[in-house]
């Protein structure tokens, strides 16, 4: 069974995920520019939103919640703390919680053995390092990862034991793929893992498949970037003039945004709990609705949430995009907005489609513009669309 989430969100004048030029995202799609907002820029918007978050820490499961991060030895630093072991014996899992995640091969050729006999004579990655601050440089890890506070727990454990079976030396001395063997490999249990999925090359933390996909959000019609020119004013020197110039590209722009989440993906990647599931989805769709990249917003304060949102399950896996929508570009005209003809669009387009193909899906929408699909659910609040889902599901 797939759900799919289709929104039409129109963002006011903003910069909320910027490119490398620092202006915001874009892309050709129909042979116009369209304003984008990266999946990535989505996912993270959402992981770390309160809607998501709140209804597995309210129930004490917090430690299904994931972190991704460099600070993989200092974490294990930090568990280490009241462990009975010489500090020589610490500090050889410290060094083995930093080799890990180096990669099967290193560009060149080099192996992860290799690769750890060079950064050795480098010196470790922030070892001795000191911060503009004056402080020790963390010691970090080649990759981010994406762990749970129990791999984490489960990697102390393991090394301690290494250590105390093997010595430190013995620990020292194990690189790579020796070092990963030597530890196993750990099953994650979290939601954002299970949903978003992880890949960490030479490291124990399995990979785990994506059960949910997050298409880049894109503008229904053409857009142009805008610049603002801005002045900042001394308070108290009494000068004329601008103490500080400056200027700021944005645009404003009706987004199409698409979630696809494999329910039975999703089920097996949290070892078969379908309550936890349950709760994962409903929580992904609140955020979908609240979550919004933070990029400029205390200049910009975009704060729209959806007009449209579309829920559709499927029985078949056929996962089906209404971006193409879009592909000509929607315009304005005397007697619609941006969002009204979008919304028309989509409808056609909808109808148009899974006709074409003879697609069914069960639908339930919400919508603050003129919207009708034959056979769907019209809710009128976001309270009876997040209800509709779960019984919707286990049919």
């Amino acid at each position: 069974m797939l759900i799919a989430i289709h929104l039409l969100q129109n963002h006011a004048p903003s910069n909320l995920n910027r490119d490398d030029n620092n202006e915001p995202k874009d892309a050709i799609f129909g042979g116009v520019r369209r304003a984008r907002i990266s999946s990535q820029a989505l996912k993270r918007s959402i992981r770390w939103s309160e809607h998501f978050r709140q209804p597995f820490e309210d129930r004490g499961l917090s430690h299904l919640l994931a972190m991704r991060t460099q600070l993989l030895p200092e974490l294990v630093r930090e568990r280490l703390a009241d462990v009975e072991l010489a500090d020589a014996e610490k500090q050889a899992i410290i060094e083995a919680a930093e080799r890990l995640g180096k990669g099967e091969r290193a560009a060149g050729g080099a192996n992860a053995d290799e690769t750890g006999a060079k950064d050795e004579k480098k010196g470790k990655r922030g070892r001795g390092k000191t911060t503009d601050s004056g402080g020790e440089e963390k010691v970090k890890t080649a990759q981010l990862m994406f762990l749970t506070t129990t791999d984490v727990d489960r990697l102390v454990e393991r090394l301690s034991a290494i250590v105390r079976d093997k010595g430190a030396e013995a620990l020292n001395n194990l690189k790579g793929d020796k070092l990963v063997a030597e530890i196993g490999e750990f099953e994650p249990h979290s939601v954002d893992i299970a949903m978003f999925g992880r890949m960490t090359t030479s490291s124990p933390f399995k990979d785990v498949e994506a059960a949910v996909q997050v298409a880049h959000a894109i503008s229904t019609h053409a857009v142009e970037m805008e610049f603002d020119f801005y002045t900042a004013v001394d308070d108290i020197s009494g000068e004329a003039g601008a103490g500080f110039i400056g200027d700021t590209a944005f645009n404003s722009a009706t987004y199409y945004k698409y979630f696809s989440i494999d329910w039975e993906g999703l089920v097996k990647n949290l070892q078969g709990e379908a309550g936890i599931a349950a709760t994962a989805v409903q929580a992904l769709l609140k955020a979908a609705m609240f979550a919004i990249p933070s990029g400029k917003q205390n200049s910009f304060a975009a704060h729209n949430p959806p007009d449209l949102a579309l829920v559709e399950v499927r029985t078949d896996k056929v996962p089906l995009s209404y971006a193409n929508a879009f592909v000509k570009p929607v315009r304005t005209t005397p007697n619609l907005s941006l969002i009204e003809a979008s919304a028309r669009a989509l409808q056609e387009y909808v109808a148009a489609i899974n006709g074409m193909y003879g697609l069914q899906a069960q639908r339930a929408f919400l919508s603050s513009v003129p919207f009708e699909l034959e056979g769907a659910t019209r809710c009128n609040n976001l309270g009876e669309l997040v209800n509709w889902l779960p019984l919707a599901a286990k049919e």
